[in-house]
């Protein structure tokens, strides 16, 4: 069964850390683009993190630039979303999403790059 788990979320303090994690099962994680998406209520999905399946490239939406860092490790199927410094209007749910194998980086902050796609967590930012 192709799945992508997310932990990780939770009620923080605004200026807190949080550390999310997607572990994937079912599918071939190391040859597949992942992502991190958020969607806070009453908003569209927008992407927020991306990593290539080497794991040689990342990318970052302007608005989490220097305060985010997603990280991978292929021998675990693991994909890490470090979130420092939160604030309020990181309140979101976060999704894991997985690329189709080999992907190229066209479509990598598009949620159109991505097939597979977790069930989400909650991040709760209070100030």
């Amino acid at each position: 069964q192709v799945q992508l788990v997310e932990s990780g979320g939770g009620l923080v303090q605004a200026g807190d850390s949080l550390r999310l994690s997607c572990v994937a099962s079912g599918l071939t994680f190391s040859r597949r683009n992942m992502a991190w998406f958020r969607q806070a209520p009453g908003k569209e999905r927008e992407f927020v993190a991306a990593i290539t399946w080497s794991g040689s490239s990342t990318y970052y939406a302007d608005s989490v630039q220097g305060r985010i860092t997603i990280s991978r490790d292929n021998a675990k199927n693991t994909v890490h979303l470090q979130i420092n410094s939160l604030k309020p209007e990181d309140t979101a749910v976060y999704y894991c999403a997985a690329s189709p194998p080999f992907s190229s980086s066209t479509f990598i902050t598009s949620a159109n790059g991505y097939t597979i796609w977790g069930q989400g967590t909650q991040v709760t930012v209070s100030s």
